[in-house]
């Protein structure tokens, strides 16, 4: 018995369906295990910044230091950013959840629940903009001190050697935290991970600064230039926040580079059959990326045609950006 044109197409559908159900069964195990491994990386985050800030709040409260207790402060902000990315983190892998903050979400079994996930990436984003705001408010309190000594000189004193120790512990520490962090989030593309090296790298100058501070205070008996260092680790610190707070709020502000728009465009007009791309919309989901399409075709264009048409340029984003999911939307265009 001969198959309807018709039954081919259901075929044809039913098997795409599950084609892309498996494909993002694989993307989602491969974003979830990049995910966990952030977790670990985060845990040592935290770790490594509990012990700096132990230490250079104890020496500089013994060494009547201003920079060396800004620095601590500094590093005190690593910790909670940590922590409120590894939060961030814990939403994203909680596939095990069928809602988001108690609120339910309408049911997509055709995408295999692939909705829901894509929405829980977006909390690491989320909490990665909170490390943006957090690390700018530490900063406001780290420039206010530095100000605030400078304006009452006569109480300030020249630091004790023993809080070099503590500012050449907390740089070396920072530049091993910092190169793991770039390393990993490389490897992973994971945006929590490139905030945390961020993050990271300007701790670790902050210190430099501050042992370059201390050193001259000592060097020439300089109170004033303690106070002068604190603000300047302060201007380290508000700077990187703000970045962070700068490329997360875009992101879920659903802008996209772009550049980068335009890469996605010059490779799906290379199609024969398409005429001009008429509208196309690129979204950050966490660190994964969706496309939305409209491309203007032959008028005479059957469906099945541009069925097949918006299939294979799914697949070539996918093959040639790692989008993981891409919607075609074909109009006739003369």
């Amino acid at each position: 018995m001969a198959i309807s044109e018709e039954g081919v197409i259901m075929q044809e559908q039913r098997a795409h369906r599950e084609a892309e159900q498996v494909a993002w069964q694989k993307i989602q195990g491969e974003e979830l295990q990049k995910l966990h491994s952030a977790q670990h990386h985060l845990w040592f985050n935290v770790g490594a910044y509990l012990l700096i800030s132990i230490i250079e709040f104890y020496l500089a409260i013994i060494g009547h230091s201003q920079t060396l207790r800004a620095d601590a402060l500094n590093n005190l902000a690593g910790i909670i950013s940590a922590v409120l990315l590894l939060i961030g983190i814990f939403i994203a892998r909680d596939i095990g959840d069928d809602d988001l903050m108690g609120q339910p979400l309408p049911n997509d079994p055709q995408q295999n629940g692939q909705r829901l996930q894509l929405t829980r990436f977006h909390y690491e984003t989320v909490f990665t903009l909170i490390t943006g705001i957090i690390m700018i408010a530490i900063s406001i309190n780290v420039m206010y001190s530095g100000i605030k000594s400078l304006m009452h000189q006569a109480t300030q004193e020249i630091p004790q050697p023993i809080t070099l120790v503590g500012a050449g512990i907390a740089m070396c520490i920072m530049l091993i935290v910092w190169w793991q962090n770039r390393a990993a989030g490389r490897k992973l593309q994971n945006a929590a991970l490139t905030a945390a090296a961020q993050d990271s790298l300007s701790d670790a100058l902050t210190s430099l600064g501050t042992l370059i501070a201390i050193g001259g205070a000592l060097l020439f008996k300089v109170a004033w230039l303690d106070g002068v260092a604190s603000i300047i680790v302060g201007i380290f610190i508000l700077t990187s926040g703000i970045k962070i707070f700068r490329e997360s709020s875009l992101n879920l502000a659903d802008y996209f580079d772009p550049k980068a728009e335009a890469q996605f465009k010059k490779a799906i007009e290379k199609f024969p059959e398409v005429r001009q791309v008429e509208e196309l919309n690129a979204h950050y989901n966490g660190n994964m990326v969706t496309l939305d399409i409209i491309i203007g075709v032959d008028p005479h264009m059957e469906v099945m045609d541009s069925y097949r048409l918006g299939e294979e340029i799914e697949a070539q984003m996918r093959h040639q950006f790692g989008i993981v999911d891409t919607d075609v939307m074909a109009v006739p265009t003369e």
